[in-house]
């Protein structure tokens, strides 16, 4: 059995995402073996991310500031868009150097048995109505959840006829994850995005 604080430490490591409790294990002794220092830089880093990092009011996405660096750029084409899943998927486009639109981060795919729950889609609808975008990118993963997501959301933007919807093309294999592409990969599946209404 391990200490209180040795173990409280192990727990709040296994909460994370892909870490197993043994995994978590071995991230509490590394530290422990670590320098003082490091722990504190390591410990106020995990601080700063709770006072400096907020939601960016436009696109969803973490930033320090509100509007964050990409919404403020005023050379970013405001008629084009690019729905993504979750916002690590933007640092990965952005990495391609060819898009240069706004972003809109809906916060997890559709669930069928409750389709609005935890997503931004009245908050989408809205930005939409008012804003008038000409061209909205489904930047989805190719997988089972992507797709019932793009589907769903081709239901409901239906509304608008004056929007062009596209999707990444199919450069990407099905049951690919956005965050592990490369950046040729992502680069050819912006070029070749394809309308879906």
């Amino acid at each position: 059995m391990y200490s209180p604080s040795i173990q409280k430490l192990i727990n709040q490591f296994a909460k994370l995402p892909s870490i197993g409790p043994k995994t978590a294990e071995r991230l509490v002794f590394y530290l422990l073996k670590s320098q003082p220092n490091e722990l504190d830089i390591f410990a106020s880093s995990l601080l700063e991310i709770k006072s400096k990092i907020a939601l960016c009011q436009n696109c969803y996405n973490f930033a320090e500031t509100n509007p964050c660096p990409i919404c403020a750029d005023s050379r970013r084409n405001r008629q084009l868009w690019c729905l993504v899943t979750k916002s690590q998927d933007i640092e990965i486009l952005e990495k391609t150097g060819i898009f240069d639109g706004l972003y809109f981060v809906l916060g997890g795919n559709i669930n069928p048995l409750e389709p609005e729950k935890n997503l931004r889609l009245k908050e989408l609808m809205e930005k939409i109505r008012t804003e008038k975008p000409l061209e909205l990118i489904l930047a989805l993963n190719p997988d089972m959840a992507g797709e019932t997501t793009l589907l769903y959301l081709k239901k409901i933007l239906s509304g608008f006829p004056e929007l062009k919807i596209s999707r990444l093309a199919r450069g990407l294999p099905m049951g690919a994850d956005l965050e592990y592409a490369d950046e040729i990969t992502l680069e050819n599946a912006l070029k070749g995005r394809q309308n879906i209404n």
